[in-house]
């Protein structure tokens, strides 16, 4: 399903994961499979794909897709749900006014979506309550960057990264939060050895293994160590006075602002670091005139975010380290579309094409552009704001649109409730089992990647195409034809009649031509008269487009900003506080991605290679907490905070500083019975931008303490009956499922029957010791239907070797005795624990490799099995097992 190809049947669109953007090619095969490849002519990532990317294929199933319009979970057809949409919107609008509705989107949605729901909900409706999901990963970067630059520009491309000399690396784990990016990056320093990558962040990720420097920094100590460089770039006369006094504005006030950090020891106590680290830092960065600074989520997910942003900016404005090749802030975006959703305005506090509410200029053009009849006098509410007014009665009907707020958001059970409560709720989506669909009174079934056209723009202002290239299953239809439907039945027909999403683009980019003559940042003149046959074919562009059809790739190389006197502005920033904690909740509680899974994967939980490498939710911890809480390795723990609990899998590692947590925010309740890790999380903001803080809530933690432990694989979906702990991930050839429970299993064998859901002629095998282990397998005939392992600490067999006995194959007696041990035999080797997603290849694969064929280098792994040879994400964790292999052999 994923081998490469390249024919001329193939169809060129864009991945729909992360903000890099990478072209793909898809051809559906004569089999009913889809072959997914790289697109080399991509300039994003030029063929390659990560684990995420590589998958794609075995997402592309119809099992619990929502394929028909519903009203209160009645089939009904497409005219009767809009009707009734429109009406519902249409009666509160009259009842309560424009603010008593709103729509809640998503950066996964198309521009050409993004923009249809703009339109119809500040222009018609005559209010700025729309919002997405984006609001939760980079609005801290927008507001920065409007409050320096004058509008949202990011000014670099990805070929910087590979051209700076010095490459620092803030709050991001780009080699598994953005794998392809991370990969140019390696092979450019590969190329170039006197390439420096430093990466700040509390966890020595996987990134900052790769790093010449780690500064394993104190939640939120970003913007102190930003003031200290700023104080320090002016002790050792490393000011670009020439372009501070000619192109910005406010800088004596930021650094005056800055000064108090120029101490070293006032710096490391607010930081976490220790003052030699500090040194060699600002020495690389003073000394370096090519930097870039990237920057994603550990800076922009905090309640002091755009300060944050505004600490980095000031300093490359400062040395005047912007607008330049190798040179320059950038912020990158964790969501294929949400650098679109910002530049049709889709955030509350926007207007279209990069213009500003409260901006009467920016008012004028969108009101005459739009023959616009109610512009909002005001910003709507931002994410947080907008539930917690749905909880409070405020907003009495809410459109969502492929996105999952009952997971996603902090406070999340706040959420669930508010939409429980909420009179009316609309939910536009692929899926019919995320844990937002039960409160929808309206469900519509969107259409998925690879089966809806329009386009998308990544973390360099790249726009791309993504095209459809399966048809739509059931009644699946477009997001932005489901808006414009409605906007036509709310009286607004000449507004919303676009044939298809090409107008829907035309429109997009002649608003964003109409009255700017150079004084906005997103031009798309030159595009803003495509037809059909070009917008079909239009190849990977980077804004801005002029009327001749010109771009270029940097912004602010000739010192010209967009405020109203062409000054960049410096901001006096100052920290945000430490979290709170308390000796109820002595832990900070950091919270992120894993390699292999997306948001809250109701993509990438349907594939069962992308459930293998990281199979159900963890926390890690310090050993030395572990061992004062008497937590051992794969115990369950329970963590805690101020509005929730969660159950996870204890992950002991020195990579999290004493006294944090890392855990991830991917599982659901489709998932995982206990493990939203975004209920923790409380709804404490940016004042500036409204984003969360979803890096450093105040937790406790305590060794969850279960009378039995089990792991389960069965052909059919297994049931967690019993279980205050459960975990289930697809495999391949059926499923996965750890779990465990307070209470002692009374009839093991009705439970483990109950378990895999077998019937009643199926034959089981049963082993039982003193101990009070206990394994089943399960037969009918001579096919295999399940197994279980239960004992009263963590269930330790080859889970590797578990999952393969679902293939399918009949089992020999000696095979089935082999299957309750949990073993291979000596004929069949373990492959361990996952490694390389991209090929299947475990760690004992990995370990034999090395020590009987003397693999003794990632490339020679990758030559021997090709582990590493793809997307690159997993070469630490091979350097890694070589490194320890090596250990070994010293002992």
């Amino acid at each position: 399903m994923t081998q490469s190809f390249d024919t001329p049947q193939a169809t060129r669109t864009t991945c729909p994961y992360c903000g890099v953007g990478c072209g793909v090619l898809a051809s559906p095969q004569s089999d009913g499979t889809v072959a997914i490849s790289g697109d080399p002519e991509h300039p994003a990532n030029f063929g390659r794909l990560c684990s995420k990317g590589s998958a794609l294929a075995e997402t592309l199933i119809h099992d619990r897709r929502l394929l028909h319009p519903e009203i209160a979970g009645t089939r009904v057809s497409w005219d009767a749900a809009l009707g009734h949409v429109a009406e519902r919107f249409a009666e509160t609008i009259a009842r309560k006014g424009p603010d008593s509705v709103a729509f809640y989107v998503s950066g996964q949605i198309l521009t050409e979506d993004y923009y249809v729901a703009n339109k119809l909900m500040k222009g018609f409706i005559g209010s700025a309550n729309i919002d997405t999901n984006s609001r939760l990963c980079m609005s801290s970067s927008v507001a920065g960057h409007v409050r320096a630059f004058g509008s949202d520009t990011v000014p670099n491309t990805y070929e910087d990264l590979e051209a700076a000399d010095l490459l620092v690396l803030v709050g991001s784990n780009l080699a598994w939060c953005h794998p392809v990016l991370f990969q140019r990056v390696l092979a450019a320093k590969a190329a170039r050895p006197s390439m420096k990558l430093v990466t700040i962040d509390p966890r020595r990720t996987v990134t900052a293994a790769e790093s010449d420097l780690h500064l394993p920094i104190r939640s939120d100590g970003d913007t102190a160590l930003f003031l200290g460089l700023l104080a320090h770039l002016s002790e050792t006369g490393r000011i670009d006075r020439a372009f501070v006094e000619a192109h910005t504005q406010g800088f004596d006030a930021a650094l005056e602002a800055a000064r108090p950090y120029r101490d070293f020891a006032r710096l490391a106590a607010e930081t976490g670091l220790d003052e030699p680290a500090l040194q060699r830092f600002f020495a690389r960065f003073t000394e370096t005139e090519r930097t870039v600074t990237v920057y994603s989520q550990g800076v922009n997910q905090s309640a002091g975010g755009t300060d944050k942003v505004n600490a980095i900016l000031n300093c490359h404005l400062a040395t005047g380290r912007i607008g330049r090749e190798g040179c320059g802030p950038f912020s990158v975006t964790g969501q294929p579309n949400a650098m679109g959703g910002r530049e049709v305005g889709g955030l509350a506090n926007q207007l279209a094409a990069h213009m500003q509410i409260g901006n009467p200029a920016h008012e004028d053009v969108i009101r005459r552009f739009w023959n616009a009849p109610a512009l909002p006098a005001k910003p709507g509410l931002k994410a947080v704001d907008l539930f917690r007014a749905v909880h409070e009665g405020r907003v009495e009907a809410i459109w969502i649109m492929g996105t999952n707020p009952v997971d996603s958001l902090p406070e999340a059970d706040l959420v669930r409730q508010a939409l429980a409560r909420c009179p009316f709720v609309v939910v536009s989506d692929v899926v019919a089992d995320t844990d937002t669909v039960p409160y929808a009174h309206v469900l519509l079934p969107s259409a998925a990647w690879g089966e809806k056209a329009g386009t998308v723009t990544n973390s360099e202002r790249r726009i791309s195409r993504q095209r459809a290239f399966l048809p739509a299953p059931g009644e699946a239809k477009a997001d932005w034809w489901q808006m414009a439907e409605v906007g036509r039945r709310m009286g607004h027909e000449a507004a919303f009649a676009f044939d298809g999403p090409a107008a829907v683009f035309r429109e997009h980019a002649a608003l964003s031509a109409f009255k700017n003559e150079g004084t906005r940042d997103f031009d798309l003149s030159g595009l803003a008269t495509l037809d059909e046959p070009a917008y079909e074919a239009l190849t990977p562009v980077q804004w801005p487009v002029a009327a001749d059809g010109t771009s270029k790739p940097r912004f602010f190389a000739d010192g010209r900003f967009f405020t109203p006197n062409g000054r960049a502005r410096f901001l006096p920033v100052k920290p945000a506080a430490a979290p709170a904690t308390s000796p109820e909740r002595p832990f900070v509680l950091n919270t992120g991605r894993i390699r292999d899974q997306w948001h809250t994967m109701t993509r990438t939980g349907r594939s069962a290679r992308l459930s293998a490498h990281l199979a159900e939710p963890f926390c890690e911890l310090h050993p030395d907490d572990a061992v004062r809480l008497s937590i051992g390795e794969a115990d369950l723990v329970t963590v805690e905070t101020d509005h929730g609990s969660v159950i996870l899998r204890a992950l002991l590692t020195d990579r999290v500083r004493p006294g944090t947590l890392f855990a991830p925010m991917h599982w659901t309740e489709q998932f995982s019975g206990a493990a939203r890790i975004n209920a923790l999380v409380p709804g404490r903001t940016d004042p500036v931008s409204g984003q969360p803080a979803s890096k450093a809530a105040p937790a406790a933690l305590r060794r969850f303490e279960a009378a039995w432990h089990g792991f389960a694989v069965s052909l059919n979906e297994p049931e967690p009956v019993g279980s205050a702990y459960w975990a289930r991930a697809r495999a391949s050839g059926g499923w996965r499922m750890e779990l465990a429970g307070t209470a002692k299993v009374e009839n093991t064998e009705a439970f483990a029957r109950q378990i895999l859901g077998l019937p009643e002629t199926a034959e089981l095998l049963h082993y039982a010791d003193r101990a009070g282990h206990h394994r089943f397998a399960a037969f009918e005939g001579g096919r295999f239907l399940g197994a279980l392992w239960l004992s009263p600490e963590p269930v330790a067999v080859s889970r590797a070797y578990a999952v393969s006995c679902l293939s399918g194959a009949p089992m020999e007696s000696a095979t089935r005795f082999r299957l309750l041990a949990g073993r291979p035999g000596a004929d069949r080797p373990d492959p361990g624990a996952l490694v390389c997603s991209c090929f299947g290849v475990g760690a004992n694969d990995i370990r034999r490799a090395i020590r009987e064929k003397n693999c003794t280098s990632v490339s020679a792994i990758g030559r021997d099995l090709k582990a590493g040879t793809n997307c690159g994400s997993c070469r630490t964790e091979l350097q890694g097992l070589i490194d320890a292999e090596r250990v070994l052999e010293l002992r």
